[in-house]
């Protein structure tokens, strides 16, 4: 796990619209917001990252730079853009499972229609500085940080200048 106030992992992935991103070359006013999801087979991360999309100017305006990454393919990543109807976020794809295992994430072995592993949903507030603010890291895909409660927490955290946690 990574500790708030701590510098997170070099972060750099190719994006479905043939770019790559890097955390390294992110320059938000406060900060940036690296989502991961489970991938193209979970119908809830489908409905968290359209309401990503769908608050995604509310994040603009707070200054938050905003990605949605998975350890899906290049194939399954770009149809999950097309059909998901998300085309104003970022989606990485291929994320590694190794590095995922470096940001402390939880990986499941697939059953079913799911990839044989996959990553599961996290939420990494990073500073400019490139330092964690704050995570929540999932083992499952329920019980996951609400939009609107975020954005309403990050308001407040500009506002009070209200100091990262959980680093003792």
């Amino acid at each position: 796990m990574i500790k708030p106030r701590t510098k997170a992992p070099d972060l750099t992935i190719d994006l479905v619209n043939d770019t790559t991103w890097s955390l390294a070359d992110q320059t938000p006013d406060n900060f940036t917001l690296v989502v991961v999801y489970r991938g193209k087979h979970c119908p809830i991360c489908k409905k968290y990252l359209q309401t990503l999309q769908q608050h995604l100017p509310e994040f603009t305006e707070k200054g938050v730079n905003l990605i949605a990454i998975s350890s899906d393919s290049e194939k399954r990543a770009k149809a999950t853009y097309d059909e998901w109807k998300v085309k104003d976020l970022p989606i990485g794809y291929n994320f590694p499972i190794a590095e995922a295992r470096a940001w402390g994430l939880a990986i499941s072995k697939g059953i079913k229609e799911e990839p044989e592993e996959f990553i599961e949903p996290a939420l990494f507030l990073i500073r400019p500085d490139q330092t964690l603010y704050a995570s929540s890291i999932q083992t499952m895909p329920f019980a996951r940080p609400e939009i609107e409660e975020l954005l309403k927490s990050i308001d407040f955290i500009v506002k009070e200048n209200y100091p990262a946690r959980g680093e003792a």
